[in-house]
């Protein structure tokens, strides 16, 4: 599981079979201090209720397509849940 926060999201053009109605958003991964880590990222969003400045978890590879229903359609990434809170020494909110 990787951290990140919604900075956007995606609109398709062309949708791939079983992917209709999922929304693709645009998120940003973050590191254990809250800062942005590396390039965004585009997610699916298997919660359907993710939207911009949520903080989110989501999982990357084989995990990602198996989050959706119908499982393993062609997405790199998947948004799992929405964070509520984050409770560590370091942790720096993001902006």
């Amino acid at each position: 599981m990787h951290l990140g926060k919604v900075i956007g999201s995606v609109v398709s053009c062309v949708i791939y079979k079983g992917l209709e109605g999922v929304p693709m958003l645009w998120v940003q991964p973050l590191d254990k201090t809250g800062k942005a880590k590396g390039g965004a990222i585009v997610a699916a969003d298997a919660t359907r209720m993710a939207g911009p400045g949520e903080l989110v978890y989501f999982e990357g590879g084989r995990e990602a397509a198996m989050a959706l229903d119908p499982s393993f359609v062609p997405v790199d990434h998947s948004i799992i849940g929405i964070v509520d809170g984050v409770a560590a020494p370091t942790w720096e909110t993001p902006t």
